[in-house]
């Protein structure tokens, strides 16, 4: 099984300002099927934080959140022995991922370079995110990255996008 354990369920953030600031994290094991494993925990969560908080989460939000997910669970298992932490927060107009993973060396976005063949993911998630952050922890290190849940007002709602 990819997660160690469940994640804990939704709630209220007690560190937040924000009413609406909901959080959750999931251990991940580092097996293959984690990185599935945590895009379908932060495409729960999202549906969660809208269902019981009334979160306006857009479905390119959706999609977005499952890509970063996807990008930045890869790269941990891909160059970091070990399990790893995601961290997934709600407050505001934004979604928050984190990755802790044991590997402390940051990641440096590459050039772009159409030729290349892989290695195009932390390109994407800098090019999808409202914010990122790289940062060295204790042990390893933590990637967070802030993605808007609307697109604008007419895209504010799930499932329903403009034209």
């Amino acid at each position: 099984m990819a997660a160690v354990r469940e994640p804990d369920p939704v709630g209220q953030d007690e560190a937040a300002s924000d009413d609406r600031a909901v959080r959750t994290s999931v251990a991940l094991d580092g097996d293959g099927a984690c990185i599935a494993t945590a895009r379908h925990l932060a495409a729960r969560f999202l549906i969660r934080a809208r269902a019981e908080y009334g979160a306006a989460v857009s479905q390119r939000a959706m999609d977005l959140t499952q890509l970063v997910v996807s990008e930045l669970v890869t790269n941990a298992r891909k160059y970091a022995p070990g399990p790893a932490l995601m961290d997934l927060r709600l407050g505001g107009d934004s979604v928050e991922v984190a990755v802790w993973d044991s590997d402390p060396v940051l990641p440096v976005a590459r050039a772009a370079d159409a030729g290349r063949v892989g290695q195009h993911g932390l390109e994407i998630v800098m090019a999808v995110a409202q914010g990122f952050e790289a940062r060295r922890e204790p042990v390893g290190k933590r990637i967070t990255v802030r993605i808007a849940l609307a697109d604008d007002p007419g895209d504010a709602a799930f499932g329903r996008r403009s034209v």
